[in-house]
């Protein structure tokens, strides 16, 4: 007889606030398509992959990925990083499609990096805080 063990771990995953309040007002399609996208990341975490996942060259975060998805007639990206705490965070999204690719990854790596920044930040505090 032979015994197997199945350990089962679900991943964290957050919104930053900032990312909440846009997420609201994008239409449901999409919103619907970043919940599905947020169940797949707390159930596969970081070995989640291509097609749905892809890192986002160009930040200075190592570890900032993106969500890949099509919905409302609009190819969408979610940008996201694990931090500090293995948890993933969603930080800022948007369609990539009717405009520059180059500057829609600029701004999309930039407000993502400064959002990861004070995100870490506040999870370090944190952190000092309860090691007293």
């Amino acid at each position: 007889m032979s015994l197997k063990v199945y350990l089962y771990h679900e991943w964290a995953v957050l919104l930053h606030d900032a990312f909440d309040a846009e997420l609201n007002d994008l239409p449901v399609a999409v919103q619907d398509e970043v919940l599905a996208h947020m169940g797949l990341l707390k159930q596969f975490g970081p070995a989640l992959g291509w097609p749905r996942v892809d890192t986002l060259k160009g930040s200075r975060h190592a570890n900032m990925k993106e969500l890949r998805f099509d919905a409302a007639d609009g190819v969408w990206r979610i940008a996201f990083a694990f931090d500090p705490k293995r948890q993933a965070i969603l930080l800022v999204g948007g369609a990539k499609s009717g405009g520059s690719e180059k500057r829609f990854y600029r701004q999309l790596i930039k407000k993502a990096g400064a959002r990861f920044d004070e995100h870490v930040t506040r999870v370090e505090k944190e952190r000092r805080k309860s090691d007293g």
